[in-house]
C-alpha cells in the first residue's frame, strides 16, 4: 500500500471510512490513518466524523468506522453535498 494507491481508491469512491480503506488494502487502520494524515496536510483530503459528537463522549463506536475521509480534488466525482451514511450502534445517543 502506497500513497498513490490510497489516492486512487479514495478518488474513485469520493469518500469512505477509515475502516473501508483499511479493509480494502488489508492493513491496520492506524497505518492507514498515518497515510491519510499526509493527504490531509497536503489539502487533498478532508477528515470528518459520522456525527458531530463522534469520538467525544459515548465511545460506543469503533473510531475507524466513524472517521470519514473525502477527496477534495475538483476533478473527482465527489460532491460535498453527498454525505456518506455511516451506521452507528443502537446504544449511541448521537445519531
Amino acid at each position: 500500500m502506497i500513497l498513490s494507491e490510497i489516492r486512487d481508491y479514495l478518488k474513485q469512491r469520493g469518500q469512505c471510512t477509515l475502516s473501508d480503506i483499511a479493509l480494502h488494502f488489508d492493513t491496520d487502520a492506524d497505518a492507514v490513518r498515518g497515510m491519510m494524515d499526509i493527504w490531509v496536510r497536503k489539502g487533498k483530503v478532508e477528515k470528518h466524523s459520522a456525527t458531530d459528537s463522534c469520538g467525544t463522549s459515548c465511545q460506543s463506536c469503533d473510531p475507524a468506522a466513524t472517521e470519514i475521509y473525502s477527496w477534495l480534488d475538483q476533478s473527482s466525482n465527489n460532491s460535498s453535498s453527498n454525505k456518506l451514511n455511516v451506521t452507528v450502534p443502537g446504544n449511541c445517543d448521537h445519531k
